[in-house]
């Protein structure tokens, strides 16, 4: 081990010698800042993936994106061998490599192989893809550097999505249970499930008009349809394609869920069905300008209750004793919660906001559904539950009871179970809305949002926001005074409601604000921005007053 340490800091002093130095969190993206700055990391996560791998004796993963940040960011993260994200007591060894000075990175290293256990004599494997910012690939040559000097294997499988990584690295370690570890793999496993759900729909679909947030997202959905080329259901045209435009750049899923915009570049055509992707593909939105010419969003609240709904109406033909559940966050709309408790009597867990927290929870349930209201989101299938689908379905005898099972068991097949995915969700809103025969505005009329906003505030350090860990009634613990703000704030709106909290991704403290009335939400949450401004030393532009 001595001797592969030194080579390894011989070659970062060779590569990186006066490399800005930054402190680094890991988070629930894992790293993101502006690509110049995280060559170093790249390399230095190369050594943990690597270690992790010898740790589990599997494949573990590395993904080369900042996801919905702006194209000048970029960031990396590890996948474990599920897919699912890195273990939190991970998250730490992955913030005390990221930040070791150069000479005591061998010290860093052992104490991590001394904490896990781990037989650094093993081998590692490691996969890893990029999405298709400029400064990718020359991360990703920097990565394949570190995995070198480590001695560990390395897949490089070029330009992916997010999910179809974390699906590649399940696959490999599932040793294809899960799917084939291939790009066409992915492709033909839900493209035939899709083709299993709708082969018996005799309708014909408008067209889906897809916003591809200038990303990777864009590339592969159209490979995709090729796969799906005259199902009869599903036709889509694609915009914000990549081919100009920049990433992220007034478009994409995060972009219309916080402006509550129609992205740039799309035709907003009245009853049009529209989506969103965000940059790497790992939440969706739906949106459409109905009669009144008005904006509508369609988000990962809406999306958990569709589904909800009809999983919920498939098990009551099954007949059968499967656990089902729905987990949200705080920022779930209280009227979606409402309508999946008392019209769907689905059960409702809260987690803590990030993907890591709400995928645990879903985990406690046969079928767990979880989307946050971002638009990231999957269903999880328990062994007992598909078990139960096969068995059900294999009976000879057609009924609406062997059709139920058949439908969830190829729900299973259409789903990414691994991780919140685009193109996996896309599909399985369509099936849904095909099998309804359903456009935007009766999807919509599920049940009404409180209006919502949600705000960013650039901050000098994150960091000073801390907060309790009660989610759906999280409070502001520093800095002092603003929760006491905030609660002034919120007395003075009808089913008012609001919160902050750190990004987990860049320095911004997040708002978000609940209220009956559009404008009120809009007010709301502008007035606690304001605060939070003024109290956790905001940078930049104050916060403006929304426009009347």
């Amino acid at each position: 081990m001595e001797e592969v340490l030194a080579s390894i800091v011989a070659e970062e002093k060779r590569i990186f010698a006066g490399h800005p130095v930054k402190a680094f969190q890991y988070g629930t993206a894992g790293f993101r800042e502006r690509c110049e700055l995280l060559g170093p990391v790249v390399f230095r996560i190369g050594l943990l993936a690597a270690i992790r791998s010898k740790c589990t004796n599997a494949t573990i993963g590395v993904m080369i994106t900042a996801s919905h940040n702006p194209v000048e960011d970029n960031g990396v993260k590890v996948v474990e061998p599920h897919g699912e994200m890195l273990l939190i007591q991970w998250e730490g060894f992955a913030t005390a490599i990221a930040n070791a000075r150069t000479e005591d990175l061998p010290g860093v290293v052992r104490t991590i192989v001394a904490d896990t256990g781990c037989n650094f004599d093993v081998s590692a494997t490691v996969a890893f893809a990029r999405d298709t910012r400029p400064s990718s690939n020359s991360l990703a040559r920097i990565l394949a550097t570190g995995l070198t000097l480590i001695g560990a294997k390395h897949v490089d499988y070029g330009v992916l999505t997010t999910p179809q990584l974390h699906y590649m690295v399940r696959c490999i370690n599932t040793h294809g249970e899960f799917g084939d570890a291939s790009e066409e793999g992915y492709y033909n496993k839900m493209a035939t499930a899709f083709r299993n759900l709708t082969s018996e729909l005799k309708h014909t679909r408008s067209v889906l008009k897809l916003d591809g947030a200038n990303g990777v997202g864009a590339e592969k959905m159209e490979k995709l349809m090729g796969h799906l080329a005259d199902n009869g259901v599903l036709r889509v045209k694609i915009y914000n394609d990549g081919t100009k435009g920049t990433l992220n750049e007034k478009c994409g899923a995060d972009y219309v869920k916080v402006q509550q915009l129609p992205p740039m570049g799309l035709e907003f055509v009245t009853g049009d069905r529209c989506a969103s992707f965000d940059g790497d593909a790992d939440r969706l939105m739906y949106f459409y300008k109905d009669n009144g010419g008005h904006f509508r969003l369609l988000d990962g609240d809406k999306i958990s209750s569709l589904v909800a709904g009809f999983i919920a109406e498939k098990l009551k033909l099954l007949e059968s004793d499967l656990s089902f559940g729905v987990v949200q966050t705080a920022y779930a709309n209280g009227s979606s919660t409402a309508y999946l408790v008392e019209k769907l009597c689905v059960p409702v867990s809260c987690a803590l906001t990030g993907v890591k927290y709400v995928h645990s929870k879903a985990l406690l349930y046969d079928i767990g559904v979880y989307f946050e209201a971002n638009g990231h989101g999957t269903v999880l299938f328990s062994h007992k539950a598909i078990e139960s689908f096969k068995r059900t379905a294999a009976s000879d005898v057609a009924t609406p009871k062997t059709q139920a099972a058949k439908d969830l068991f190829q729900l299973s097949q259409l789903i990414n179970q691994a991780v919140g995915d685009a193109i996996s969700d896309l599909l399985l809103v369509e099936v849904i809305l095909s099998h309804r025969q359903w456009g935007c505005s009766d999807w919509d009329a599920l049940f009404c949002d409180l209006a919502n906003r949600q705000l960013k505030v650039k901050v000098k350090d994150r960091a000073v926001i801390r907060t309790t860990d009660e989610e759906r009634n999280r409070k502001c613990l520093t800095p002092p005074g603003l929760q006491a703000e905030i609660d002034i704030l919120v007395s003075q709106f009808p089913k008012g409601r609001s919160f902050v909290r750190p990004s987990g991704t860049e320095d911004v403290v997040r708002v978000y604000a609940e209220a009956e009335e559009k404008s009120q939400a809009d007010r709301l949450a502008y007035l606690v921005a304001l605060k939070v401004y003024e109290l956790a030393v905001g940078m930049g532009e104050r916060p403006s007053s929304p426009k009347s």
